[in-house]
């Protein structure tokens, strides 16, 4: 007689390399729940559930995750934070899914007088400026040069615990070499194909983004 089918293993990361946590709780009784919370995908379960309901669910909410990630990753791109108050209300979201909402900045607005640097930002008084040359460039690039500055207001320069703040952002090192085959490309007089979702800068060696 065949055994029972074994429970699919919970995953580490998510299809993006985030972190999976899993919750048990004993409040909850019969409801599942799946949120982003400081860069990790978590899953609340019941503290009742078996192993099998538990691997179930698990897998289950993670895509339910994901096609929410496209959906809101298809959205963004239709609709990018055109306004300055749009870009700060994008920014209070980025900041709570992948910084604990601890970096909280006074003003986040787009500028047009920042021709070497993609952003900047000034811990002093909280504030935070993107070149509006990022305008035309995809979502997930834009999102990147805002965490970047959102990281700042918490660490100024580009040591070791900044970077460990930009970590839980899954695209990280796609942006900075996008960003670099952009620069390589307008310093040589070319003229990069930025809303494209491909650049050909793949493993090229990058610098940090100025701000």
């Amino acid at each position: 007689m065949a055994g029972s089918a074994q429970p699919r293993a919970i995953p580490l990361t998510t299809s993006d390399g985030a972190p999976v946590v899993v919750r048990r709780s004993a409040r909850r009784r019969r409801t599942v729940a799946a949120f982003w919370e400081n860069g990790s995908a978590v899953v609340a379960i019941p503290a009742h559930f078996s192993k099998a309901q538990e691997s179930e669910w698990v897998h289950r909410m993670l895509e339910k995750l994901r096609l929410q990630g496209v959906r809101r990753s298809r959205g963004a791109g239709q609709r990018r934070p055109a306004t300055d108050s749009a870009l700060a209300a994008h920014a209070a979201e980025l900041s709570a899914k992948y910084l604990a909402g601890r970096s909280v900045p006074t003003s986040v607005r787009w500028v047009s007088n920042q021709n070497s640097r993609w952003g900047s930002a000034t811990p002093a008084d909280g504030t935070i400026r993107l070149s509006d040359k990022l305008r035309p460039m995809p979502q997930w690039v834009i999102d990147y040069v805002l965490l970047h500055e959102l990281a700042h207001l918490l660490v100024a320069g580009h040591n070791a615990s900044f970077w460990r703040l930009l970590e839980a952002y899954p695209e990280t090192q796609r942006a900075k070499a996008f960003l670099e085959g952009v620069a390589f490309a307008t310093s040589r007089g070319m003229s990069p194909d930025v809303d494209g979702e491909t650049t050909g800068t793949d493993g090229t060696s990058v610098p940090s983004v100025p701000g």
